[in-house]
């Protein structure tokens, strides 16, 4: 199984959609077993919370529910156990990278770096947002997903 852990800030927005976006095309395409899929954010304020509420309107409008899941802090053991850790923008790869164990510090990566035809390195914030924003978010990560997952389509087939 491929793990693969979406990190924003609060993990009430980007990365919980990210995590629904990707689960929901796995399984769409048939690799959902493949997969391990789990989102986390680096500032704690928001751990326990659920989504936040437009982020899940937003997500309920293309069909991904996101409405269970529930906000977690990234931890340094999740940069060895998951394969992937994605950061939304390039402010979570630097948080990333600075609580990397050592031999660990280049693992995490952008979760655009898949999707370069994008033109884009960070998946913007929707939060205080309105409700323009967060569809423009879940544009950038549904086609970040998309390109994520053909990135990862052949290992999954072997996984």
């Amino acid at each position: 199984m491929i793990g693969v852990l979406f990190v924003c800030t609060g993990n009430i927005c980007r990365s919980p959609t990210a995590e629904g976006v990707f689960r929901a095309m796995a399984e769409r395409d048939g690799l959902g077993t493949a997969f391990h899929v789990d989102s986390a954010g680096t500032y704690e304020g928001h751990v326990g919370e659920p989504p936040s509420r437009e982020a899940v309107r937003a997500a309920a409008r293309r069909g991904y529910d996101i409405a269970g899941l529930r906000a977690r802090l990234v931890m340094p053991e999740d940069l060895r156990r998951f394969d992937h850790v994605l950061a939304m923008d390039r402010g979570h790869l630097r948080a990333l990278r600075g609580m990397a164990p050592p031999g660990l510090r280049d693992k995490p990566r952008l979760f655009l770096a898949t999707a370069p035809d994008l033109g884009l390195h960070d998946v913007a914030d929707p939060w205080y947002g309105t409700v323009d924003d967060y569809e423009r978010a879940l544009n950038t990560i549904e086609a970040g997903c998309a390109a994520l997952l053909n990135h990862l389509r052949a290992s999954a087939l072997t996984a």
